[in-house]
Formats: structure tokens, sequence, C-alpha cells
């Protein structure tokens, strides 16, 4: 039986504040360095490497310019095939990666490779899940919504960014199982992308859409659709602060979308330790808050080998989901 702490999100580290510039990491300066964004330009995985690059050079804690490389293909899995096979122990190169990339993880959908085969350095932020509907909809609190799945799943139609096993997907099938329903047995329409699932949300062909809070603040100002909860360990601030969390109304289902990086298996300490200070100093400048929040992400500050530990108990217990709902057969 799935643990109810499944999403438990672990607290969001305050940044310390700096009152001296210590050097970084002893032993490593970067040559020509480069982060891979596993996607074609546009999108969250280039975002984060060509903001925290931009970041990272305007504030000189890294004083050489980092360039980004697009490497787009199985939403991430080139990208850890080439670093596993082409550049193991490159001291110059991380990776973007997101909450999705553990879901593919531990789905099988990078090959050969998983959790155990990055160094995993740190989060820029996160993003959070959310449940929408619209502003009429007769669920006025996710308890209606929940409610309506143990009366009867099938009834209640989803739109979601994805397929079975996405991101939208297992958001929504976290909550079915809390409601004591079988994920399987969900009426879930996939659509190309969170867009196209909040269009159809406003026109009436789907009733519930888990999205993300990023993607649905101008629906929300608008007063078009209603936000049954966050996904978010306490409330979000600014125009969510009013929204309660699912934890806040008895169902312990949370949905960080961890941004961050990784570098390659064998990468030398010298070297993941100076990413990972660079990492750490970034989340305590004073510049950083502000270009990051422009960006639709919440704080998240985790760095070296606690969020190692976060990243390998996510996958493992993705893994876990996967395998009880049926999207993987045989342990990876």
């Amino acid at each position: 039986m799935l643990r109810r702490t499944l999403l438990a999100t672990p607290a969001l580290l305050a940044a310390p504040t700096v009152l001296s510039r210590p050097a970084l990491s002893q032993g490593f300066t970067p040559q020509n360095p480069e982060c891979i964004a596993p996607a074609a330009p546009g999108g969250g995985f280039d975002l984060t490497c060509r903001l925290t690059a931009r970041m990272l050079q305007e504030t000189n804690i890294v004083p050489v310019p980092i360039r980004t490389q697009n490497m787009p293909g199985g939403i991430g899995a080139v990208a850890i095939n080439h670093i596993n096979a082409q550049r193991p122990r490159d001291p110059n190169v991380i990776v973007a990666f997101s909450t999705g990339s553990w879901l593919n993880m531990a789905q099988g959908r990078f090959g050969r490779f998983a959790e155990n085969d990055v160094r995993w350095i740190g989060s820029i932020g996160a993003d959070y899940g959310v449940i929408a509907v619209r502003a009429d909809s007769p669920f006025r609190t996710l308890s209606d919504l929940m409610e309506a799945f143990r009366q009867n799943i099938h009834a209640v139609a989803i739109g979601g960014s994805g397929a079975v096993g996405s991101q939208d997907w297992t958001k929504i099938a976290l909550l079915v199982r809390a409601a004591g329903q079988d994920p399987r047995r969900m009426r879930y329409v996939p659509f190309e992308g969170g867009g196209q699932a909040m269009a159809n949300l406003l026109g009436g062909h789907v009733q519930v859409f888990p999205g993300d809070a990023s993607e649905v603040g101008g629906q929300l100002d608008a007063g078009q659709i209603r936000l049954l909860a966050v996904l978010s360990a306490q409330r979000l601030p600014g125009r969510f602060a009013s929204i309660p969390t699912a934890r806040e109304q008895g169902v312990e289902v949370e949905w960080p979308i961890v941004r961050g990086f990784y570098g390659p298996p064998q990468m030398p300490d010298a070297a993941y330790n100076y990413w990972v200070d660079v990492l750490r100093r970034l989340h305590a400048h004073p510049a950083w808050p502000e270009q990051r929040d422009a960006q639709g992400l919440f704080e998240f500050n985790m760095v070296g080998e606690e969020f190692a530990a976060l990243a390998r108990r996510r996958v493992a217990e993705y893994r876990q989901l996967a395998r009880e709902v049926g999207l993987i057969q045989v342990a990876q």
C-alpha cells in the first residue's frame, strides 16, 4: 500500500544572508562551462539553463559565460544517455531537469539510466500543482471533488497535459487514490499542453484541470476559474494566498515541480562541490528572488547531498506508484 506521505515536500530552506564572498570550492575552475537543456529552445529546461547562466554571470558568481546547448529527445532521455556514454567525467557540464525527469526515470523511459546514474547538484526553484475547475463548477471545494470521485470515478471528466503517466495525470491519480479509487478507472483526457487543457476546461469539455500555478494565474485573475487546492506544503504567496492546500483540507497530496541541475555520474568531487557552492550562492544573492519570481518559480532552495537524497527518494516513490497502477510491470 502506498504511503500517505508519498509526496511530502521537504521544508523550503530559507536563503542564508551573505555577509561576505567566500571562495568557491577549491581545486576547480570551469573551462568553457556548458548547460544542457534537454529540449528545444523555449520551455522549462531551456529557461532553467538560460536564466541560471545569465544570473550567475551578472552576479559574477561564475565569472565566465555558461553556454546553453539544447539537446531535445525523449524529454531528457537523449541528454542522460549523452552524459553517461560520452562525458561521464566532464567537470564543466551541468544538465537541467525537472520533476518530470524523475517521473521518466521511475517509469523506465530513460532506458537503463536512472537516479543513481547522475550526480544531483541542486534546485533553482519550484512551481506547484493546482486543481482547477470552472468558476461556475458545482465543485466548490476539494472535498466536493473527492466525494464525486468516491461516488462515481468515471463520471468526472479530467483534462491534463500529457498522456497516462505524465505529471498532470499523476497529480490527479494521487487524489483519486486518496479517495479510495483506482486511478486506472478515471476518465482522463490527454492534451498536448496546459493551454489546450485549460481551453477545454473553459469550454466545458472537461470538468477538472490538474495544472500548475504558473499557468493558471491569468484565468484566476479574470475570474474564469476556481482553484480547489494548491499542491504545496504551505500556502503560496501573492494571488494564491487565499487558496488552501490539499493538506489543509485533509488530503495528503503535494506536487512540487522542482527545477534544477545534475552533473555526469563521475564528475570529480572538486567540480561537484564547485557547482553546489555556485547554486548555494545564487540562492543567497539579493538579486535572485526577483528574477526567479518573474519566471513563475517559487523558492525551493536545496543543494548537495540533501538534494541528492531527495531526488533518489522521489524516484523510488514514483516507481512504486507506477508499479501499483500498472505503468511498469517489472522492477527497474
